[in-house]
């Protein structure tokens, strides 16, 4: 029985909600970006009027204006972006069972059942795009195909608001020519490192020798030209964009330079508050604590550690955070700005070991009075319960890194 697999994807999704509940931008070009006052004027998202002018996700604000002096900048509300999300994710469910979440506007769902064929599923996938723009007020583009890999690059081949069936006998027609950085799981390293073996088309990589690959890519060298070949047999999954989390993170840009330590610990303890916080809101706990600095130079640099036991408390993570960045950053001042991620994760209801000096039931203690301050600021503000040394600087003071900095869930494959 062959599978028919839709991958469906949320046209310009931010900008798209932005303009739903905010009718008299709908026809301007229109961009979620940061706050320039803040330090993070950096573009999140466009609509296509945007896009067409130019607009790139990731750029500076003030560029994006000098390509787009018409540019509407509205704020990111990222509560919103999931409750749209898990709109779309009803929609899917009532046609199957199996939705497997890429983020939070996009999912894979799985229609294969006796007799199901792709022209099938083209009609579904219709039917879907018609229900999203009529029920929530948003587009999508879906890709239809027998594996997972196609199906999200038909998505990207036909935008906004189309279907795109790639059935197995158009591969070599439609997908082969494409260029390789097309392919999911391509991305410009691997790229860079595949036009050095000559091959700059999927079609190429589909037909170049396993063993040549083997030795550049390793086990990866497999997995890439099957997925070229059409060859991905990865379930869809029934994963919602909460439980695809494989990571947890947040970054802030204060309002000035980092030149000294008492700076840097008391923005680690905020990012560190907020992303425990979270690890216990999502009932997880992470082993991994990874620490970005960006410099003054905008210049980005990394370190992670792992925790000797897996942890959602603030004081262990502001902990590992401080320390890497002792270990590697302390003379390197100024800078402009931190993040702090968590991976490695586990579900928060996973058995513990006690120990003989009970300090797993201290820890546990602490996890439950880190949960009361949670409630606390859940009923009125964040900003109800603060640290102390976040109060030396009026400036951090104002800094609310769970209103203000949230970072919406990281794609399941991400990285």
């Amino acid at each position: 029985m062959g599978r028919v697999i839709l991958h469906c994807d949320a046209n310009s999704y931010y900008a798209s909600v932005e303009c739903l509940y905010t009718p008299a931008i709908r026809s301007l070009p229109v961009a979620v970006a940061g706050s320039p006052e803040a330090r993070h004027g950096i573009i999140l998202a466009k609509n296509e009027p945007a896009k067409r002018m130019g607009v790139k996700t990731g750029e500076a604000i003030w560029q994006a204006r000098q390509k787009c002096p018409e540019l509407v900048c509205v704020p990111p509300d990222f509560p919103l972006y999931v409750r749209f999300s898990e709109k779309m994710r009803r929609i899917y469910e009532q046609y199957s069972g199996h939705v497997e979440a890429f983020g939070l506007d996009e999912s894979w769902v799985d229609l294969s059942g006796p007799g199901m064929t792709i022209s099938d599923g083209e009609r579904t996938a219709q039917e879907i795009r018609e229900r999203v723009r009529e029920e929530l007020g948003i587009t999508v583009s879906i890709g239809v195909a027998d594996n997972k890999v196609f199906a999200k690059l038909g998505s990207d081949m036909k935008k906004p608001d189309a279907v795109t069936a790639l059935p197995p006998q158009s591969y070599a027609q439609r997908v082969w020519p494409l260029p390789v950085g097309d392919l999911l799981y391509v991305g410009p390293s691997t790229r860079r490192r595949l036009s050095q073996l000559g091959v700059t088309t999927i079609g190429a990589l589909a037909n170049c020798d396993a063993e040549l690959l083997r030795r550049h890519f390793g086990k990866n060298g497999d997995m890439l030209r099957a997925f070229a070949r059409g060859e991905d047999r990865s379930p869809v999954r029934s994963v919602d964009h909460r439980s695809a989390l494989k990571s947890v993170g947040n970054s802030a840009t204060p309002p000035h330079d980092l030149t000294c330590m008492d700076d840097a610990r008391c923005l680690l303890t905020l990012l560190a508050e907020s992303v425990a916080a979270r690890l216990r809101q999502n009932g997880l706990r992470a082993r991994r604590v990874s620490l970005s600095v960006r410099s003054a130079s905008l210049s980005v640099s990394s370190r992670q550690v792992t925790l000797p036991r897996m942890s959602n408390l603030s004081g262990e993570i502001t902990g590992a955070a401080l320390a890497l960045f002792q270990e590697g950053f302390a003379q390197g001042f100024p800078y402009r700005s931190m993040g702090i991620c968590c991976s490695q994760l586990s579900a928060d209801d996973a058995p513990v070991q006690l120990d003989f000096m009970g300090d797993e039931e201290r820890r546990l203690r602490q996890e439950a009075l880190e949960r009361s301050i949670d409630d606390l600021r859940r009923r009125f503000g964040h900003q109800a319960v603060r640290r102390g040394s976040a109060l030396l600087d009026p400036g951090y003071a104002r800094i609310n890194p769970v209103e203000e900095h949230t970072i919406h869930p990281v794609s399941y494959f991400a990285g």
